[in-house]
């Protein structure tokens, strides 16, 4: 059985403590794209993890972690994130695997994302991170693969041809220093000595898996909102965030995915620049993230917050074929008079019949709004859908309408036992 777990807003829906949740009852774990620019955050007892690459079943010890072709992965911050995991007890021999397609991200990635975004007039808001430069050498063909680091020869050479151009941009466009090559070529041998044992064709690896009727569960990271192709482009990241990014990026064909689950937070947010329809003025947005705590696990970025928005769920569900919702983050709307729900959108007093692929557009719409009673009552105790306040019960089922998607599990807290299955 393969299932994907993906997040249906922009990214930072929970999925972290979502797929731990689920990884407790699978063999296998998979992420599939994107890099260290996304952090899942995982709380279990008394101890929070926060994990970048590795996939978040790694804290199921039976559960084997795979880091499949799509992911773009920083050599630095995966041994930081392993010292870490074996630091804190968790056992990794065995159980981590890194496909030999995935593509590394180099220090220069690094530093063109830098450059790139401080000279931009239209900031996107990346993190940094050098995860577009990658991609985009990915697509150019003249990325630096996991295999390549098994051939320091094949690798040395084409770091230096890689550096050739990078240079020409980093010195005349910029106005930057030139990259050494040497100190890039050293790092990358160190790393690939201490990681030669976890490279290996991962999609063989899970194909087998299934063909022995493993349970597999696909992590996706960031939002459906940020796929490079669905999302509200340019302020979007570089990988396809839906489900199809999922089959090419773990190597499994879409007949052998079983089921979609979408996470959606009971309210909105986004991190950087670009449109949010339903967000919040601020003195409403700040007490909403400061209740949520919604400050980015990789950057410490504020994130942007708003009222739950229908719209984007239900298309971000619709494009990757989303079989179930889990809503997380109810609690936070735990004290509010009321909440609202974006049930559409209206543009010159037209109401709109999709979600909108022109930025302008979706940037003057007017968000057309249900309000309903909040609850005024604590659910981070409930243990049923029944528990749970009747007005609370009332905003899910409407959340569920709108979306025409079921609702299976709601998260009334960060702990992994605080969860309702429906």
């Amino acid at each position: 059985m393969v299932n994907i777990i993906l997040g249906c807003q922009w990214g930072d829906e929970g999925k972290g403590k979502i797929v731990d949740y689920f990884a407790q009852d699978a063999d296998v774990v998979v992420r599939v794209q994107g890099g260290a620019n996304a952090g899942h955050t995982i709380v279990v007892g008394d101890k929070q993890y926060i994990l970048h690459l590795i996939p978040s079943g790694i804290l199921n010890p039976k559960t084997v972690c795979v880091i499949g072709q799509g992911v773009v992965l920083d050599p630095g911050v995966l041994l930081a994130e392993m010292k870490l995991l074996q630091d804190l007890g968790v056992v990794l021999e065995n159980r981590l695997l890194v496909s030999n397609r995935a593509h590394l991200v180099m220090p220069y990635h690094r530093v063109l994302d830098g450059l790139k975004e401080q000279s931009a007039s239209n900031k996107i808001g990346t993190t940094g991170r050098g995860i577009g430069p990658t991609y985009m050498d990915k697509a150019a063909r003249t990325g630096v693969r996991m295999v390549d680091l098994l051939k320091p020869d094949k690798m040395r050479q084409k770091i230096a041809q890689n550096l050739g151009y990078v240079n020409q941009i980093v010195s005349k466009v910029y106005g930057a220093p030139e990259i050494e090559a040497e100190p890039i070529i050293e790092e990358c041998l160190a790393f690939g000595g201490k990681v030669d044992r976890l490279i290996t064709d991962t999609g063989a690896f899970l194909n087998q898996a299934i063909r022995e009727n493993k349970k597999i569960l696909i992590e996706g990271a960031q939002g459906s909102l940020l796929d490079i192709d669905l999302g509200t482009y340019p302020y979007v990241t570089s990988s396809n965030t839906t489900a199809g990014g999922a089959c090419t990026g773990s190597g499994i064909g879409p007949t052998k995915i079983n089921k979609v689950i979408g996470v959606v937070k009971a309210y909105t947010t986004r991190v950087g620049g670009g449109p949010l329809p339903t967000e919040l003025a601020e003195e409403a947005g700040n007490n909403l993230r400061k209740k949520g705590n919604e400050f980015g696990a990789t950057t410490g970025r504020p994130r942007r917050c708003g009222w739950f928005d229908a719209v984007v769920v239900k298309f971000a569900a619709e494009a990757s074929g989303v079989g179930e919702l889990v809503i997380t983050k109810l609690d936070v709307l735990d004290d509010l008079l009321s909440v609202k729900i974006c049930t559409g959108y209206e543009h010159e007093g037209v109401l709109l019949k999709h979600f909108p692929a022109d930025l302008e557009i979706l940037e003057q719409v007017r968000p057309v709004y249900e309000e309903m009673p909040g609850w005024q009552a604590s659910t981070v105790s409930a243990k049923s859908f029944a528990e749970l306040p009747l007005f609370a019960q009332n905003y899910l089922n409407r959340l569920e309408q709108l979306a025409g998607v079921p609702i299976k599990l709601i998260s009334v807290g960060p702990d992994r036992n605080q969860t309702i299955i429906r």
